[in-house]
């Protein structure tokens, strides 16, 4: 059974933030008695027996993580998700010793490497080779261990052109590629990664994400903050769900991913009758399922996927028009639109109506998508333009060749049909 490298105990971050107060005007007898009033808390506060400080009206506490608790064990590759303002990038802080916690105990065995924001760990003033072996030195390793290593750094990092100046004239791609190749190859037992490798282009971003893959594989511990599911997905073997400070939900990653993503649906569809209705029609849900009518948001590359659009439909109007984008979440690129008028039109009368489009099995790769809802009169106005959106993963189970398993580049993997002559 593999040892424990980190475990994190009852984990807190209490920030006071203060909010400025709104004033029309300040008048000079206000500034007088704020400053006598002031003046008047300095006298007193050594005599006071309150050893907590006062907080005034303007002031409030704000825990940016509350009662964390959670063990990792060596090898692991953990991929901590959830919303912006979850706690995910406070988190890393404190386990890379950048930040302090407020309450809680923390033990980590093993040099740690991070990578959190550009420029971190780096002296602006130093060139990239001088950066290199104060790096090394900062992780304990010895100048032999570090010039062992040199080359390779600076092939992963590829600004040997750039590699004796300074590093406050690199661009914030030159810094996230130094940093992360430095971070990667100076061998820490556990390295830390944030979202910081979306500054690097695409080539560079597939590099790092296939040497975390070697990294793990060596036997090293991996966590890594990412907004992309389908490469936590990829990279991840556990996964652990933030939400405002608190720890969700801490397993296996295609569970921990399914939790996120169905619990974004939900919060979505809780809101779908107050916030979308028209004086032509109300959106009553969306949701996406399986052949059997089931709610679900995680198929199979072999499986149909339905998508079913609830809508009060109050009254004909001409050029109604009902649809989805499809989204590749990854990336952010539309694969395609689809409305329900598109093979023919139809009279969809008023009332309670039920919209099902089938999107054929075998046409997604593997990844996260999401359909935007779209209805709206043509050429006048949209009544809905992509505001309300269902997300859906689809997982690579077999090729779509029976004999040949095998995964295919391209954005889609659809199944068509060929005809094959043999001309004598």
């Amino acid at each position: 059974m593999s040892a424990t490298v980190i475990k994190v105990e009852n984990l807190s971050k209490k920030y006071i933030i203060s909010h400025q107060q709104k004033e029309r005007y300040t008048a000079l007898r206000d500034v007088m008695a704020r400053g006598v009033k002031n003046l008047g808390k300095k006298l007193i506060a050594p005599f006071s027996s309150s050893k907590t400080p006062h907080l005034n009206n303007s002031t409030e506490e704000f825990y940016a993580l509350k009662d964390i608790n959670f063990e990792i064990k060596q090898s692991d590759r953990v991929g901590i998700i959830g919303r912006n303002g979850a706690g995910k990038s406070t988190l890393l802080k404190i386990l890379s010793r950048i930040t302090e916690p407020t309450t809680g105990r923390i033990e980590i065995t093993g040099r740690v490497a991070s990578l959190l924001e550009v420029g971190t760990g780096f002296h602006p003033e130093l060139t990239g080779r001088e950066n290199i072996f104060l790096n090394g030195a900062i992780l304990g390793m010895t100048k032999a261990e570090i010039k062992k290593k040199f080359d390779e750094i600076i092939a992963f990092a590829e600004i040997e052109k750039f590699l004796d100046t300074p590093v406050k004239r690199y661009s914030s791609g030159m810094y996230v590629r130094l940093a992360f190749a430095v971070a990667a190859h100076l061998e820490p037992e556990i390295l830390i990664v944030d979202e910081v490798l979306s500054v690097g282009d695409a080539h560079f971003q597939k590099k790092c994400l296939g040497k975390m893959e070697d990294v793990g594989k060596e036997g090293r511990t991996i966590i890594f903050v990412s907004h992309n599911m389908a490469t936590v997905n990829n990279l991840c073997n556990y996964a652990m769900l933030l939400n405002s400070g608190t720890l969700d939900y801490f397993s296996l990653t295609k569970s921990v991913v399914e939790k996120y993503i169905l619990q974004g649906e939900k919060e979505v569809n809780q809101n779908l009758v107050l916030n979308h209705q028209d004086v032509v029609l109300d959106v009553i849900d969306f949701f996406a399922c399986d052949t059997h009518g089931n709610r679900t948001n995680v198929f199979k590359t072999s499986e149909k996927i339905f998508i079913k659009i609830k809508l009060n439909l109050k009254k004909f109007v001409e050029g109604l028009r009902i649809g989805f984008d499809v989204y590749n979440i990854s990336d952010g690129e539309i694969l395609f639109r689809t409305f329900d008028d598109d093979l023919n039109t139809r009279d969809r009368g008023t009332g309670i109506t039920d919209f099902t489009c089938e999107l054929p099995s075998n046409l997604f790769m593997s990844g996260i998508y999401a359909a935007k809802l779209q209805i709206g009169i043509h050429n006048i106005r949209w009544i809905v333009n992509g505001n309300l959106s269902i997300n859906f993963e689809v997982q690579f189970v077999d090729g779509i060749n029976s004999i040949y398993a095998d995964t295919r580049p391209g954005k889609i993997m659809p199944l068509v049909n060929w005809e094959i002559f043999n001309i004598h």
